[in-house]
C-alpha cells in the first residue's frame, strides 16, 4: 500500500482521455449542437408560459381582448409544436451519434491498453497481477463512457442552460440574476471543495480494490493448492480481511457525502428564501408580473436541478479521474526490452546458436559473467544442474526476455538485440515444462503456434504427438473445450497439445524446459519418443533434470553457479569425476534433486 498518497496526474490523465474523442472530433460537435437545440427549447418553453400567463392576467383584468389572447396562444402554441419537433429530432440524433461515440471511445480504449499490455516485457508480467490489471482496463472502460456523459450531458449541456438563463434573467430582473448566480457558484464551490478533499480516499478505495480483485484471481487460480492442503478457512480468513479493509476505504470514501448533502441542502434553501422574498416583494410594488416570478422560478429550479447534475457530474469526474489514474498510470510503464529503429525480421535457416562473453546480472545478483557457448546447427544439447545454477534464465535471454549486460546471443551470426523481438520469438519453438492452455478447443490451441496452417496440417500435427489415438475418446474429438489453464486434460495430455504445438510451428530452432519433468514414468516414456522425432533436423536446446531423459544428446552442459563445469556426451560424463556424475548417483539411487 506505499502508493496510497500518490495524487492523479491530472493533465497526463486528460491528454489521454482527450486523444481518444478527438478521434471523433466531428461527432462530438454535433452532439454539443443538438444539445444545444435541446437547451434552447426548454428556456423558450418556460418563456412561452411566462407569456401565456402575462396574456392571461391581462385578459382575467378586462385589459386584453378575447380575439388578442387567443390569437397570442395560438403563437404560442404554434411555436410550442415545433419545439417539440425539434426536440424529439435532437434527443434521437444525439443518443444515435453519443452511442456511436461513447462505443467507438471505448473499443479504442480497450484495444490501446490491452495491446500495450500485452506488448509489455516479461519482467513486468511477472511483477503484476492478473486480477488488478482486470480490474483496471474494466474500470477505465467503465470511466471513458462515464466522463463522456458528464461532457455530453452535464458540461455542455449546463453550460448552454446557464448562458441562456443568466441571459433571461438579466433582461427580466437583474437582482434575481444576481441571486440565483451567487446561490449556483457557492453551491458548486462548495461540492468541488468536498470532491477535492475525497481525491486521496477514492484512489485509496480503488488501490485497495485492486488488490482484492488480484488476490481473488491468484486464489481462484491456485485453488487445487487450497483444496489439497486443506486451507480453505485460512483463505476465508485472508479474504476477510481483504474485503474489510476495501469496505473501510470505501465507507471512507462515501462518507464525504454526508459533509456534501448537509452544505447542499443548507445553501439551497437559503437562495430559495432570499429570491422568494425579493421576487415578492417587487411583485407586490408592481415592479414584477406574475409571469415573470413564474419564468424566475421555472429556471430557477431548473439550474439547481442542473447544480445537482453538476455536483453529481464532478463526482462523476472526479471517479473517472482516479479510474484513468490507475490504468493510463499503465501507459508510462515503457518496455525495458526495446527493438533498435530499424531492426530487421529475423529469419531461421540453419539455427546455429552462441552465446559469446556474455554477463547478465538479475538486480544486484551476478548470473553470467563471460559465458561462452556454441550450439551448431541440427544438434541436441542438453543443459543440466542444479536449480540457480542458470539453466532456464539463459533460455529467457535466448528469447530476449531481459536484455544483456555485456556480451552479445547470435543466431545464425545475426545479433539477437539487433532483430525485432516477436521475429525472433516467432521464430523458435518451445515445449515447456507446463503447458497452460487457452480455454478453447484442443485444435484452435494447437493451431495457435501457425494461425496460417491448413487444417490437414493442424490434424497431421495432433496425429504426430499422438494425440489423435487419445481424442478419439472425447465425444467432441478435436473441438473438446480444455478448460481454464486446460484443467480438464492431464499432465500428459497436455503434454502432447504442447508438442504438436511445436511440430505445427515448424521451426529450426526447439527448446524443451524440462518437458517431461512432471509426467509418470510410462506417460514420460510415450513422450519421449515423440520429443525424439520431433527434435530430428532441429537445432535442439533441452533443459533436463532427469538425466535418463538426455542420454542421447549430441552435448550436455553442466552448469553450476552461471559457468560451465563440464560438456561431453552422456558416455564422456559418466566416466569422469565431477557434477555430471554426482548427478547420476544421486539419481540412479532413487533420489531427486533439484
Amino acid at each position: 500500500m506505499e502508493d496510497t498518497k500518490k495524487k492523479i496526474d491530472w493533465k497526463y490523465d486528460l491528454k489521454v482521455y482527450f486523444d481518444f474523442l478527438f478521434k471523433y472530433k466531428w461527432i462530438a460537435i454535433m452532439i454539443i449542437f443538438l444539445v444545444f437545440i435541446q437547451e434552447s427549447k426548454n428556456i423558450i418553453v418556460n418563456y412561452l408560459f411566462k407569456v401565456i400567463i402575462d396574456k392571461g392576467t391581462g385578459f382575467s383584468s378586462g385589459v386584453l381582448l378575447r380575439a388578442d389572447f387567443i390569437l397570442a396562444l395560438e403563437i404560442v402554441g404554434i411555436v410550442f409544436i415545433i419545439l417539440a419537433f425539434l426536440h424529439v429530432f435532437a434527443s434521437y440524433f444525439k443518443n444515435h451519434f453519443l452511442n456511436r461515440l461513447e462505443l467507438s471511445m471505448m473499443q479504442d480504449l480497450k484495444t490501446k491498453f490491452f495491446n500495450h499490455l500485452i506488448s509489455l516485457d516479461h519482467g513486468f508480467h511477472v511483477t503484476h497481477k492478473t486480477g488488478s490489471m482486470i480490474s483496471r482496463l474494466s474500470r477505465g472502460n467503465s470511466a471513458i463512457e462515464r466522463m463522456t456523459d458528464i461532457l455530453i450531458f452535464n458540461l455542455a449541456s449546463i453550460t448552454m442552460q446557464v448562458i441562456f438563463v443568466f441571459f433571461s434573467l438579466i433582461y427580466l430582473d437583474k437582482l434575481s440574476f444576481f441571486i440565483v448566480s451567487i446561490t449556483v457558484v457557492v453551491f458548486i464551490a462548495y461540492s468541488v471543495i468536498l470532491q477535492r478533499m475525497q481525491e486521496e480516499s477514492n484512489v485509496i478505495a480503488n488501490k485497495t480494490e485492486d488488490i482484492e480483485k488480484g488476490t481473488i484471481a491468484d486464489i481462484f487460480t491456485n485453488i487445487d493448492s487450497i483444496k489439497y492442503f486443506g486451507k480453505e478457512k485460512t483463505i476465508k480468513d485472508k479474504y476477510k480481511k481483504l474485503s474489510d479493509e476495501t469496505r473501510k476505504t470505501f465507507l471512507k470514501n462515501w462518507d464525504y457525502y454526508r459533509l456534501m448533502a448537509i452544505g447542499q441542502s443548507f445553501i439551497i434553501s437559503l437562495g430559495t428564501f432570499i429570491l422568494i422574498y425579493f421576487s415578492i416583494t417587487k411583485f407586490l410594488d408592481g415592479r414584477m408580473t406574475l409571469g415573470t416570478i413564474a419564468f424566475i422560478y421555472s429556471v430557477y429550479g431548473m439550474l439547481v436541478n442542473s447544480s445537482f447534475g453538476v455536483v453529481h457530474g464532478i463526482r462523476g469526474y472526479y471517479r473517472s479521474m482516479a479510474d484513468f489514474e490507475e490504468l493510463f498510470g499503465y501507459g508510462k510503464i515503457k518496455n525495458e526490452i526495446k527493438d533498435e529503429p530499424n531492426a530487421k525480421f529475423l529469419k531461421i535457416k540453419n539455427g546455429e546458436v552462441e552465446f559469446r562473453k556474455v554477463s547478465f546480472n538479475y538486480g544486484k545478483r551476478k548470473i553470467f559473467d563471460n559465458f561462452n557457448l556454441k550450439i551448431p546447427m541440427n544438434k541436441k544439447f542438453a543443459l543440466v544442474g542444479h536449480s540457480g545454477s542458470g539453466k532456464t534464465t539463459l533460455i529467457k535471454l535466448l528469447y530476449r526476455m531481459y536484455d544483456l549486460n555485456g556480451g552479445e546471443i547470435l543466431i545464425d551470426n545475426q545479433n539477437i538485440s539487433k532483430v525485432k523481438q516477436e521475429s525472433l520469438r516467432n521464430e523458435m519453438a518451445i515445449v515447456p515444462q507446463e503447458c497452460v492452455l487457452f480455454d478453447d478447443t484442443i485444435y484452435n490451441n494447437v493451431a495457435f503456434s501457425n494461425p496460417r496452417a491448413t487444417r490437414q496440417e493442424v490434424l497431421s500435427a495432433i496425429k504426430f504427438a499422438q494425440l489423435d489415438k487419445i481424442i478419439q475418446k472425447f465425444p467432441n474429438k478435436e473441438e473438446t473445450i480444455v478448460g481454464e489453464r486446460g484443467v480438464r486434460l492431464s499432465g500428459g495430455e497436455k503434454q502432447r497439445v504442447s508438442i504438436a504445438r511445436a511440430i505445427l510451428a515448424d521451426k529450426k530452432i526447439l527448446v524443451l524446459d524440462e518437458a517431461t519433468s512432471s509426467l509418470d514414468s510410462e506417460t514420460e516414456y510415450e513422450i519421449q519418443q515423440d520429443l525424439v522425432n520431433l527434435m530430428k533436423g532441429r537445432t535442439s536446446i533441452i533443459i533436463a533434470h532427469r538425466l535418463s531423459t538426455i542420454m542421447k544428446a549430441d552435448n550436455i552442459i553442466v552448469m553450476k553457479d552461471g559457468k560451465i563445469v563440464q560438456s561431453g556426451n552422456h558416455n564422456q560424463l559418466i566416466n569422469q569425476i565431477g557434477e555430471y556424475k554426482k548427478l547420476w548417483n544421486l539419481q540412479k539411487g532413487g533420489y531427486m534433486r533439484d
